[in-house]
């Protein structure tokens, strides 16, 4: 009985205890916290504090004694969204307090709420997190805690918002890619046996007939100019004229992609010495002429017979520059091109006036300048299946695969190798009696090249070389593409909710084995069944940076998963040239009839989205309007491309609720 008697007294006892302790630990102040977007840069950050009837709460600015203040303490990823300028708004009722030594206090009762200014882009998806630390007024108490808050504030999509990603920023950097690969081309011009023999002529006959060393190389510079304007302003007037529609017809036009092919194919043989291609004579005696009467004219013309005398050298490499700028869809690429290599070409000629003893230092003219030819004869060859392969996409003929593709040059390469080591060789070349060391490098960079490509016959991506070559799925035999098949059906499954895609999947194929469409329709209608955000993949068959893209970035584990469960791809090829039936051709805004899946495609992004460039991928919900107005182009960052991924998901499920 005692034994009892005692048990009850022991929990009558902690049972008191565990009331007064919760009375103890009751805070005399709720807080709740939430963040709001104010405009396309700020957020602001509010916390609500509820106050009993006998609290006060302090403030978070005192006008002294800093000890009675409350406070917020940030996280360290969130600080660099605060500026220490941004006053700290309060909306309450104030009251004022004293401190225990006359100075009068900020204090706040009943409700207050304290709202931080943070400047977020409305771009960006930031967790604002941190730790308010408060303190009262309770009678003679003064209670106090730490509270910590976490709010997620997410991008908005609702206006077209600047982002590293957006392909209008990326355009600079192709240009600068551009004129600096063009630059390089100059230089290599150089080295051909049409100009390297005329730079110590040139140059000497310039300081000779000047009156001074400076007129000489003022003169110099005067010829180098003119270069640069021979080669430039005829591209600036064809560009003006023609503007970027033609540059992208050129780009994606199969028969101006067959005409590169021949095109690079005869230089090709050319400068393997088949024969020689020249301009008339009758152009370069004329202008020769010209140049003879001095003066600035005469210098002009003197530079426009460096051109026309140099044309079978320098004419390939001119063809490859303008075939490439013109793939990118961009007025200025060519333009730039052409600037770059004829700057690259012109500037030797101002060194060597400037340094005149520097010619002494130049290798003698011989036999090399003919392998400079031959290397080049190679590389146009090369190129000259790019192009083939363009059209053989775009009709879908299936001749050049990836394979047969890597086969050929695979064979080319190592066929350069053998005639820089001499074990091949042309009937005007001259004797080789030893390899030179440049020679042996560069013809173990041929053979490491050609070894480098050989796993490609088996479907290794070859990654660097994915803007060139055919896509991995025009392959016949693909190790990396059978194991994905594997593993991709849950998009058509799904327990029957979306058809299979059906339209042009004789035609078409996305990479590493991922099912998608390639009708707008028909993927928006899978898009409804399935419940998921629509991916469009606006891309072409002669789009190099699309397979770049795909093979740098798609192929990444986390990018491929990501895109395989929580989107629907749809695949709009822009330069397909499957016929549209008779019914679904039309004649669209601008007056031009629209009879081929690619001109139906095209209008509908320029229509769309304002704009004509592959790849571009953009975002949309099941009902058609776009989740991001960021237009994603090309770019090899991962990381960003999965953010963005991320950040449209995000917005999706947040317009699904």
């Amino acid at each position: 009985m005692q034994k009892i008697i005692a048990v009850v007294i022991a929990f009558t006892v902690l049972l008191q205890v565990h009331k007064a302790t919760a009375q103890e630990v009751k805070n005399p102040v709720q807080f709740a916290f939430a963040t709001k977007r104010i405009n396309d840069s700020i957020v602001h950050l509010t916390v609500n504090a509820t106050l009993d009837q006998k609290t006060v709460l302090f403030g978070v600015q005192q006008p002294s004694n800093e000890a009675f203040v409350s406070s917020v303490t940030w996280d360290s990823s969130v600080t660099k969204y605060i500026r220490a300028t941004d006053t700290i708004l309060t909306t309450g009722n104030l009251i004022v307090v004293d401190d225990g030594s006359g100075k009068k206090l900020n204090a706040y009762s009943d409700k207050v709420a304290f709202i931080y200014t943070l400047h977020i882009p409305n771009t960006q998806q930031v967790d604002v997190k941190g730790s308010f630390n408060w303190l009262a007024k309770s009678g003679d108490e003064y209670p106090s805690n730490t509270i910590s808050f976490g709010e997620a504030v997410m991008p908005v999509f609702n206006e077209v918002t600047p982002d590293t990603t957006n392909t209008d920023q990326q355009i600079p950097t192709s240009l600068l890619d551009t004129f600096l690969l063009a630059l390089l081309a100059g230089f290599a011009a150089v080295f051909t046996p049409c100009v390297f023999p005329l730079v110590p002529v040139t140059v000497t006959m310039f300081l000779k007939r000047a009156e001074s060393k400076g007129k000489g190389v003022f003169t110099a510079l005067w010829y180098s100019l003119s270069i640069i304007l021979i080669y430039t302003i005829p591209t600036v007037i064809l560009t003006a004229i023609f503007g970027d529609k033609i540059l992208y017809n050129i780009s994606t036009s199969a028969i101006s992609n067959l005409l590169f092919f021949i095109i690079f194919i005869v230089f090709g043989i050319s400068l393997l010495g088949g024969f020689e291609l020249q301009l008339p004579n009758k152009w370069a005696n004329t202008v020769d002429g010209k140049a003879s009467k001095g003066g600035f004219i005469g210098i002009f013309f003197m530079a426009l017979t460096l051109v026309i005398v140099s044309f079978s050298c320098t004419g390939p490499l001119v063809g490859l520059l303008l075939g490439s700028t013109s793939s990118q869809g961009i007025s200025l690429a060519p333009v730039l091109g052409m600037l770059g290599f004829s700057l690259g070409l012109a500037l030797p000629f101002t060194v060597f006036a400037l340094f005149p003893s520097m010619i002494k230092s130049l290798p003698r003219s011989g036999g090399w300048l003919n392998s400079v030819k031959v290397f080049f004869g190679f590389i146009e060859l090369a190129l000259a299946m790019k192009f083939l392969s363009n059209v053989d996409l775009i009709y879908h003929w299936g001749i050049l695969d990836r394979d047969v593709f890597l086969s050929i040059w695979i064979v080319l390469f190592i066929l350069m190798g053998m005639y820089l080591l001499g074990k091949l060789k042309f009937s005007h070349d001259s004797d080789l009696p030893y390899i030179t060391l440049p020679r042996l490098f560069f013809a173990i960079a041929a053979f490491c090249f050609a070894v480098y490509m050989v796993p490609g016959l088996w479907g290794a991506p070859l990654k660097p070389l994915s803007g060139l070559i055919p896509p991995a799925t025009t392959q016949d035999f693909n190790v990396l593409l059978t194991s994905h098949q594997t593993t991709n059906s849950n998009l058509t499954v799904n327990n029957g909710a979306a058809q299979p895609p059906k339209k042009l999947t004789d035609k078409l194929k996305l990479p590493f084995g991922l099912v998608g469409y390639f009708d707008l329709e028909e993927g928006m209608a899978a898009a409804k069944a399935l419940n998921k955000p629509v991916m469009l993949d606006f891309t072409g068959h002669s789009c190099a940076n699309c397979r770049k893209m795909e093979e740098e970035v798609w192929s990444n584990p986390q990018v491929l998963n990501t895109l395989r469960n929580e989107f629907v791809i749809i695949s709009l090829y822009t330069d397909e040239r499957t016929a549209l039936p008779l019914s679904e051709q039309y004649t669209n805004a601008s007056g031009e009839r629209i009879t081929t899946i690619g001109d139906k495609n095209l209008d509908y992004q320029k229509e769309k989205f304002k704009f004509n460039a592959q790849p571009l991928y953009m975002f949309l919900d099941n009902n058609g309007n776009t989740l991001s107005d960021v237009r994603y182009g090309y770019d090899s960052d991962i990381n960003k491309f999965l953010t963005h991924l991320n950040k449209v998901i995000a917005v999706y499920k947040e317009r699904s609720k």
